[in-house]
């Protein structure tokens, strides 16, 4: 699956060892920059829309290992990732058990 979303951290302008602060000033700048109210092109809400998209990942410690590892994949809140839906299960055990009525111990005649 391609995505048309720019690096999140090219969206704020920082590196990939950037700190809190670091994505705190360049969060401002941009947001400075690309506020709808401030900036009246035809992207900029929408430009305004991805940099608080990134500061939100960025400046989250668990979003921002999913995105390093996963890119847009691991933050994606539009898409799934294959497995939503079986946390209440124990295991693939539980699944069979719940599609073939299983019970994991040898039927009695």
């Amino acid at each position: 699956m391609t995505t048309n979303k720019r690096d999140y951290y090219e969206v704020l302008g920082v590196g990939r060892d950037a700190t809190a602060e670091d994505f705190k000033k360049a969060f401002r700048k941009q947001a400075l920059k690309y506020h709808p109210d401030r900036n009246k092109n035809s992207d900029a809400n929408e430009r305004f829309k991805e940099v608080n998209e990134a500061y939100q990942v960025l400046t989250n410690s668990e979003k921002r290992s999913r995105y390093d590892r996963l890119g847009h994949a691991g933050v994606d809140t539009t898409g799934t990732t294959g497995f939503e839906g079986f946390e209440n299960f124990g295991g693939f055990g539980d699944i069979f058990d719940a599609f073939f009525g299983g019970t994991g111990s040898p039927r009695s005649r």
